[in-house]
């Protein structure tokens, strides 16, 4: 298992989760890495992704709820969810890619009530 997602968990509305994401090869640190969500009856989405030098973008329904980080000594991928809403709950998955391959985290379980 090259991304291993971990974190998840049933919480209220308002409440935060810290996402882990542990991989095994430091090549991935070369290329954007990034956090997917599928939310039940749709596609993937994309929420936040980290650049090789740092940089960070997220989608535009979670940007200032949503932290992505990275500990690349740990070689861990972090996703930081403040202020959970209903519309957040899905399965969250880590990618990463390197020469042009991508490789998938198995997901992690986020369920939002209110």
């Amino acid at each position: 298992v090259q991304l291993q997602a971990s974190g998840g968990g049933s919480v209220q509305t308002g409440g935060s989760l810290r996402l882990s994401c542990v991989y095994s090869r430091t090549i991935f640190t070369f290329e954007p890495m990034d956090w997917y969500r599928q939310s039940p009856g749709n596609e993937r989405e994309l929420v936040a992704s980290i650049s090789p030098s740092g940089d960070k973008t997220y989608a535009e329904s979670v940007k200032g709820r949503f932290t992505i980080s990275r500990n690349k000594p740990e070689k861990t991928l972090y996703l930081q969810i403040n202020n959970l809403k209903p519309d957040d709950t899905g399965i969250y998955y880590c990618k990463g890619q390197y020469a042009s391959d991508e490789y998938w985290g198995q997901g992690t379980q986020v369920t939002v009530s209110s």
